[in-house]
């Protein structure tokens, strides 16, 4: 399947910016980094927001590995976000990064956030990657959580990304959906399913934005570039997440 390319990168004359951002769950680069990198590049994303990101021994050098062959820079997160990972591209200036870790339920794996508000041309974006918990109670508390530290974050436009490990009728999914855009939702572009890449049935991972930004096109792309469907069943255990935003100026 070939789609309708999304727009590309590009700055209007309001000072608006047209953005590509993807949302992807990598698994700790534990699969085929080559076809890993190949697809984040064919995707030609301003920002990635990324999940699993590898999290133990020379876990650094690996993402700084990621970046590197995917033309990219590591903006924050990792080990010191229990896995959420943000890379961005050179257009962006990084106004500042903070990673978060949540409360520990003992038995299960420890969660976190990585954040950053950046500026690219005349806006100002708030970023958010994160990864929901596997149990349903834990992770509607952590939604709650992620929306009060969006609030925190003192921005007028935010992008909101990540595994939710759960689909778009559960709690979590629903409550983020009440408070943010759902992209695929507003303007679905490509595929809608993300988990498994072999035989994709459930929509696990999202793009959200606040409401000001508006949404160009948003799904799991195809007909990438120099990328095969064998590249994406081997990259990963998810299917990426692309979305084009076109974010206003940031008013004086």
């Amino acid at each position: 399947m070939v789609l309708t390319p999304l727009p590309d990168s590009r700055t209007e004359p309001d000072g608006s910016a047209v953005i590509r951002v993807l949302c992807y769950n990598i698994r700790s680069m534990r699969d085929d980094r080559a076809a890993l990198a190949r697809v984040i590049s064919a995707c030609a994303p301003d920002l990635v927001l990324i999940q699993e990101a590898p999290r133990f021994f020379r876990w650094r050098k690996r993402a700084a590995w990621l970046a590197a062959r995917t033309d990219l820079v590591v903006l924050g997160g990792g080990a010191t976000a229990a896995g959420p990972l943000l890379l961005c591209s050179l257009r962006a200036t990084v106004e500042r990064t903070e990673d978060v870790l949540l409360p520990l339920t003992p038995g299960l794996h420890r969660r976190g956030f990585a954040t950053s508000v950046v500026r690219i041309a005349g806006t100002r974006i708030g970023l958010l990657s994160f990864h929901l918990s596997l149990r349903r109670d834990e992770r509607l508390a952590q939604a709650e959580l992620l929306l009060d530290r969006l609030d925190a974050m003192g921005v007028e436009h935010a992008i909101v990304a990540g595994d939710l490990n759960d689909v778009p009728t559960g709690a979590a999914f629903r409550r983020l959906a009440g408070r943010l855009q759902d992209c695929w939702a507003v303007r679905p572009w490509g595929g809608e399913h993300t988990f498994t890449p072999d035989a994709p049935r459930r929509r696990i991972d999202a793009v959200f934005a606040t409401s000001g930004i508006e949404v160009l096109g948003c799904g799991v792309p195809a007909g990438l570039p120099g990328v095969t469907e064998a590249d994406l069943r081997a990259a990963t255990d998810h299917l990426p997440v692309l979305a084009a935003l076109r974010v206003p100026a940031t008013r004086p």
